[in-house]
């Protein structure tokens, strides 16, 4: 999954206009965002592999990708983002419900490689991954479906607001439709700098948020 969790977090901030899409986007993503500084850490490893969808190979992530990691990170979010928006609530209830739903997302995706927690010896997945046909269809619908609501929802304010936006959806589709044809990676560490660009996608959607009117604003 890689559209579908940011599609969620378009959807999200049509129930909780007063949060910023990028912290919104960056909670939906926070176990992808913590994933490639594990990598390259040494705390966690992936491989190159043929799962239909994906070139790799997911054999060991518990810290960034287990149901009880999530959980925890999920609440250490919300904890955080209380601590700075003090008053919003339902903002915080948001964070924690779109980091655990990373693990919820990816379940119906991956093949049985998602660990229920650290140590732990059960993996699951329901392997949709290995149908890349359907895999487009659902994950192309949710995405289509997150941007025409949050398109709705918050029209531009200005000229920023717009080419921002719209910018930043031709990149992740552009990266998406780039990732179908591409070739199986061997060097690991390249693969977890290259993912570490993400990093850059919740300022980039906060900073476009900004230019765009809130539905209670």
């Amino acid at each position: 999954m890689f559209l579908g969790h940011y599609a969620l977090a378009l959807v999200a901030k049509r129930r909780v206009p007063e949060t910023s899409l990028g912290v919104l986007v960056a909670a939906a993503q926070l176990p992808d965002l913590v994933w490639p500084v594990f990598l390259l850490l040494g705390w966690e490893r992936v491989g190159p592999g043929d799962h239909g969808f994906t070139a790799l190979d997911f054999t060991y992530y518990p810290w960034s990708h287990s149901l009880l990691m999530d959980v925890g990170w999920g609440l250490a979010a919300a904890l955080a983002y209380l601590a700075w928006r003090r008053r919003d609530a339902r903002g915080a209830i948001a964070v924690a419900l779109l980091v655990v739903s990373h693990w919820l997302l990816d379940f119906p995706m991956h093949r049985p490689d998602l660990p229920l927690y650290p140590g732990g010896a059960a993996r699951l997945g329901l392997g949709l991954w290995n149908h890349p046909v359907a895999t487009i269809i659902i994950e192309g619908a949710m995405w289509i479906t997150g941007v025409a609501l949050y398109a709705t929802a918050n029209p531009p304010a200005d000229r920023t607001g717009r080419y921002a936006f719209w910018g930043l959806i031709v990149l992740l589709t552009a990266i998406y439709l780039a990732n179908l044809s591409a070739a199986t990676p061997t060097d690991m560490r390249a693969v977890a700098w290259g993912a570490l660009g993400g990093m850059l996608v919740p300022p980039w959607a906060a900073w476009a948020d900004r230019h765009r009117r809130s539905a209670r604003a």
